[in-house]
């Protein structure tokens, strides 16, 4: 069994998440596929984190590929996660993650407006109310939540939660059916009507929005390409890593592990995989900084993230599980940054890099800043290191 020590998972994060300089994408759509897809929750983290693997990237650039070339495409998915996935890859991810949502999530509905006592018949009201959706949508057209609301009072009504406590509240039905929609693949988020930094979904069929249908391959064959994806650009991981990535099951992940031909090498006494023809270990990388926005895909790619997380887990992510910006220093984690009240970028060093090591973060934060322009971004889940900031 090869061993694969810390030193050479850095050195392939650097080169295959494009986020070290002289090893960037050339385009957005090339930047998603070095780490699968684009975490989408966050509205400006897509374009953060698209700018960071490329060089002199412009909004306008991945406006172009989410809204007209549609080679991006915002798709609810593994864990129940909005991503930004590259159009070849839809199909695997509907069959190896999508679908399963979209059952639970369907499950979860039907369950929730029966016991609130919505509707007797939660099965038949969400069937009719998909079909209304879809009926409304039909023929290219492209429409608000609030718009769908309206002309369809089948969407219409409330579910309580935390009854009592100070964080309970009512929950609509209709964005839930969205969501189980959305899900299955039948509608999509398309056209945004906001600026790139929010997010105003107008919704369109999935069909529609691709100028074709969705076909996805057996689920087997969906989750054991979503394996050999993740393994090409996140390679090695262990097959926990694998679970939490795809949301997914021991066995499926066993099962897909096989199925791509997964080889077994060891990661600090860990069984990690590779692929079989990716064995070979690769050339060093000279020391390199980086920016990366909220929910980066490379800082959340991980479920056992030690080895470039270090002992800063607590500052970085907040207690769901969500990462805020970080600084990286030669492929680990050694702060986080912020803007300032007038949009300026500023550092959250959380270790001493040396001055070589500083001057260039400061390099990088300069490029974000140019970048950036006076816009400030904040984070829909901040961690607790940028909650130290005085906002």
């Amino acid at each position: 069994m090869r061993r694969i020590d810390v030193a050479e998972r850095r050195a392939r994060l650097a080169r295959r998440h494009r986020i070290a300089p002289g090893e960037r994408a050339g385009d957005v759509v090339d930047a998603a596929r070095s780490v699968v897809c684009l975490h989408g929750t966050d509205p400006a983290a897509i374009y953060l984190s698209a700018w960071a693997r490329t060089e002199d990237m412009t909004v306008a650039d991945l406006d172009s590929a989410l809204y007209d070339d549609r080679s991006l495409v915002k798709h609810l998915c593994m864990r129940r996660t909005l991503f930004v996935v590259p159009r070849e890859t839809l199909g695997a991810v509907q069959a190896g993650a999508a679908d399963r949502v979209a059952a639970a999530e369907r499950r979860r509905l039907i369950r929730d407006v029966e016991r609130a006592g919505l509707h007797a018949d939660g099965e038949g009201w969400l069937d009719e109310a998909c079909r209304q959706v879809l009926t409304a949508l039909a023929g290219g057209r492209e429409a608000k939540s609030t718009e769908l609301r309206a002309e369809i009072p089948l969407l219409e009504g409330s579910i309580l939660y935390g009854e009592g406590k100070s964080w309970g509240g009512k929950l609509s039905i209709g964005p839930r059916v969205l969501t189980v929609l959305s899900a299955a693949g039948r509608v999509v988020r398309a056209s945004n009507d906001g600026a790139w930094f929010t997010s105003r979904p107008r919704w369109a069929l999935m069909a529609d929005w691709l100028g074709e249908e969705l076909a996805p391959p057996p689920e087997a064959e969906g989750v054991a390409g979503l394996v050999e994806l993740w393994l090409r650009a996140f390679g090695p991981g262990t097959a926990a890593d694998l679970k939490w990535w795809l949301g997914s099951t021991v066995k499926a992940v066993r099962t897909a592990l096989a199925d791509v031909g997964a080889v077994e090498v060891e990661l600090d006494g860990q069984t990690g995989f590779l692929l079989p023809d990716d064995l070979d270990p690769p050339e060093p990388v000279e020391p390199w900084a980086a920016l990366l926005p909220p929910l980066d895909p490379t800082t959340m790619g991980w479920y056992e993230r030690g080895w470039y997380l270090g002992p800063h887990k607590e500052q970085i992510f907040d207690t769901a599980g969500n990462a805020g910006p970080t600084v990286w220093w030669h492929g680990r984690i050694v702060g986080g940054w912020r803007q300032d009240e007038g949009g300026a970028v500023e550092l959250q060093m959380l270790e001493d890099i040396g001055p070589d090591g500083l001057r260039s973060v400061e390099r990088e934060a300069e490029r974000l800043d140019r970048w950036l322009d006076g816009t400030r971004v904040l984070p829909r889940f901040p961690s607790p290191l940028f909650r130290r900031a005085r906002i």
